[in-house]
């Protein structure tokens, strides 16, 4: 038993002294700054925690004059950003999309209350009977994706382990099809419930009625007129911008880029710069964007928000801004306006590590309010499953590996699960805010179990004579199950 237990700790020493040369690497803010000196040096000012981040491109507009800077690196090869460094800006496109709607209603195109189905014929569900408006507005009832089927949620599952594009394969037919088969919801209708379907039906429906795609509407109707010329939409892998920057989660893994048509007027696919923001926003103080009346606020959502055709207006103390944010895989993206000041921001970042509060840091907005304005919710899953993953492997394994009715099936499946959820800790977990010397801690345990399970193996029965059946496929299932992890967390 001695001899045992100074094995087992050996073993769990030399491994977890190994897992602190594979242990999560958290990126950090790259010291290196091009375009506007002041504005970098402002920009980095308003970042105290630059823990999770690799590289932001800002623009800031100040009385009409617009200024572009790049701070740290735009991917792993170190190459920094520019202000013309193209990131993912993911929702900030449904401020896009509702200033199309603004647009067409200013041309007598479409009005507000116009029927989603008298927009967009093909539709022929409940949902034909919302308004334009009530689209732009997360006021239409519509849940925030469309329903799936259960292989379709199994695929979205995977891509968040895999790190893949969720949307890839869902078109226009897809998001269609699937809204076709919506019921809205009529307690919810008039209320503001975020929704990533109702935008996206709505860039449909107004490119429908021109008679082309999308990406072809927001080009011709805002991207060109306001010389938006780095700004494109990624329907294809093909489509992705040369020299854009790369995404990543903040505890360092870089993700797929996402692409697709389906939910590109929700924010799949689109990508742009500080320098195209900046004069979008330029603009739209100025109200000579197109359908610049769209960031005007119509509707309530709470006591501080309320929302117009796509752009949310928040108080902060005696502040009042008019902003987006948008949250891709490995990209966070925040641009807002203030009107009574004239000022404006751009901030986008390629990890997932939340940009508002510096956005609202150099738009003024004092720090303690600034540093609210990022839900800690999604930050704290990742911590969770960062130390969750990491040692319940190990600790479910040491516990398998004492039990006195034991066979060599189950012994091996939980041995695979041990590095299996250690590796789906490593991947899916949010280092910036856990530290990452828990990892190689975890990793010491998982073969501290190993090491324990060895002590037993030729001892065991490979199958338990008194187990039935159910209970040795239910093994074999698990078994089948954490391969499969593993194979996610190699891929």
């Amino acid at each position: 038993m001695r001899r045992t237990t100074v094995t087992v700790l050996a073993v769990a020493l030399i491994v977890g002294l190994v897992g602190v040369a594979l242990m999560p690497r958290v990126p950090r803010l790259g010291g290196q700054s091009t375009g506007d000196r002041d504005l970098a040096a402002a920009a980095r000012s308003a970042t105290p925690d630059q823990s999770g981040l690799r590289g932001l491109a800002v623009a800031l507009v100040e009385n009409g004059r617009i200024r572009t800077a790049g701070l740290g690196d735009r991917d792993l090869a170190g190459r920094p950003v520019e202000p013309g460094t193209p990131f993912e800006i993911g929702s900030v496109t449904k401020a896009l999309t509702g200033m199309l709607l603004a647009d067409q209603v200013a041309a007598g195109v479409v009005g507000p209350d116009d029927r989603l189905g008298a927009t967009w014929p093909e539709i022929t569900g409940p949902a034909r009977d919302v308004t334009l408006a009530e689209l732009a507005s997360h006021r239409a009832g519509l849940p925030r994706l469309a329903p799936g089927s259960p292989l379709g949620w199994a695929r979205i599952l995977w891509s968040n382990v895999s790190g893949a594009n969720p949307y890839a394969g869902q078109g226009v037919d897809a998001v269609r099809s699937a809204t076709d088969r919506v019921d809205t919801d009529d307690d919810e209708r008039g209320e503001v419930h975020y929704s990533n379907l109702g935008p996206s039906v709505l860039g449909h429906a107004l490119a429908a009625k021109a008679g082309v795609a999308y990406p072809e509407l927001l080009h011709d109707r805002l991207l060109r007129p306001l010389d938006m010329t780095a700004t494109t939409v990624a329907t294809r892998i093909d489509d992705l911008p040369a020299d854009r920057a790369q995404g990543s989660r903040a505890g360092g893994r870089p993700l797929d880029p996402w692409a697709g048509a389906g939910y590109a007027p929700a924010g799949a696919g689109p990508w742009s710069t500080a320098e195209d923001l900046g004069r979008l926003l330029a603009a739209t103080l100025a109200g000579t964007a197109p359908g610049a009346d769209a960031a005007t606020a119509r509707f309530r959502e709470d006591d501080d928000t309320r929302i117009g055709y796509g752009w949310f207006t928040t108080r902060h103390g005696d502040r009042e801004i008019v902003w987006h944010n948008g949250a891709t895989g490995g990209f966070r993206s925040y641009v807002g306006l203030e009107r009574a000041t004239g000022r404006a921001v751009v901030v986008l970042g390629n990890t997932d590590k939340g940009v508002e509060p510096i956005g609202l840091r150099l738009l003024g907005v004092p720090p303690k309010e600034a540093d609210s304005a990022t839900s800690m919710v999604l930050p704290w899953i990742g911590a969770g499953l960062a130390v969750a993953f990491t040692f319940l492997g190990g600790l479910s394994l040491l516990g398998t590996a004492r039990r006195r009715q034991l066979d060599q099936v189950t012994l091996l499946a939980a041995a695979v699960w041990a590095f299996a959820y250690l590796g789906l800790g490593h991947r899916m977990g949010d280092w910036s805010m856990v530290p990452a010397w828990l990892w190689p801690l975890g990793a010491g345990l998982s073969a501290a179990g190993v090491a324990l399970a060895a002590t037993r193996w030729r001892a065991l029965p490979v199958v338990d004579a008194r187990v039935p059946w159910r209970r040795l496929l239910s093994v074999a299932s698990s078994l089948g199950a954490a391969v499969l992890a593993v194979v996610a967390v190699v891929g």
